[in-house]
């Protein structure tokens, strides 16, 4: 595939791996880091190698998700997409495959699996933006 991709192309084209999105959540609540920022980041028991997540994030580099700034002898990796952007594409990505484009569809399963707080949080959120808040 000799096709070329713009990075906005690159971060409209596919959701994340596993893997990716779960340094991209270290980072995300990070900020920026480096490898061994990410490494630190993990949970206790998950071993991941550090070239395995030096080349994860090389991979997210290259697609555009990630920026890197060059500090010592080593990279500081930044994000580039949004969590709220990704949060988005992929809920799109779910409601759109998963539930026949049909919002109302993944809302009414939500509401079976939510508790009484949850519930009447979400209550608050759509007293809100009934609103326009």
């Amino acid at each position: 595939m000799a096709k070329t991709k713009t990075k906005t192309g690159a971060q409209e084209e596919k959701l994340l791996t596993d893997v990716e999105l779960e340094l991209m959540t270290i980072l995300w609540r990070l900020g920026e880091g480096s490898v061994a920022d990410v490494l630190e980041g993990l949970p206790k028991g998950r071993d991941l190698a550090y070239t395995s997540v030096s080349t994860i994030l090389r991979i997210l580099e290259q697609k555009g998700v990630l920026k890197t700034r060059k500090e010592g002898r080593g990279h500081v990796y930044i994000p580039e997409l949004k969590k709220a952007a990704y949060e988005s594409k992929a809920l799109k990505h779910v409601v759109d495959r998963v539930f026949e484009g049909t919002p109302s569809a993944l809302v009414k399963q939500l509401l079976q699996t939510i508790d009484d707080r949850e519930l009447a949080e979400l209550k608050a959120l759509i007293d809100q933006a009934g609103r326009g808040q």
